[in-house]
């Protein structure tokens, strides 16, 4: 049975990185150098000069295959633990396997139907 004496570690851990993050950011504010200058304040990528409002819309498309990558990503995530027990799982784990790879294809049909992976 934990106490909550056992957490007092932990409580300290949190204290001391917490206390370290904030003396760092107050000394640097306070001693780094504060010479602004025009030339300072103008962006700068990679030496190349800033051209036009960097705050334009993204198309849909970028976010919509952003997304469905990370949908089909965390299938792996699913699937690996399967696979590592796949013998202990039985015929059991491999019917419900099969359920979840047939539910992702259907969503896949979908997608594709919906032409939502063509850019253009």
């Amino acid at each position: 049975m934990s106490k909550s004496v056992d957490y007092i570690a932990i409580l300290i851990q949190f204290c001391v990185a917490a206390g370290f993050v904030v003396t760092t950011m107050l000394v640097t504010h306070l001693v780094g150098p504060k010479r602004k200058t025009a030339d300072k304040l103008v962006n700068f990528e990679s030496g190349i000069e800033s051209i036009g409002n960097a705050r334009l819309p993204f198309s849909i498309k970028y976010f919509l295959t952003a997304i469905l990558f990370v949908m089909f990503d965390v299938e792996v995530i699913f699937m690996y633990p399967w696979a590592v027990n796949f013998k202990a799982l039985g015929t059991t784990g491999f019917l419900e396997m099969l359920v979840f790879i047939g539910t992702l294809l259907l969503g896949f049909v979908y997608i594709i139907k919906k032409k939502a992976l063509t850019w253009d």
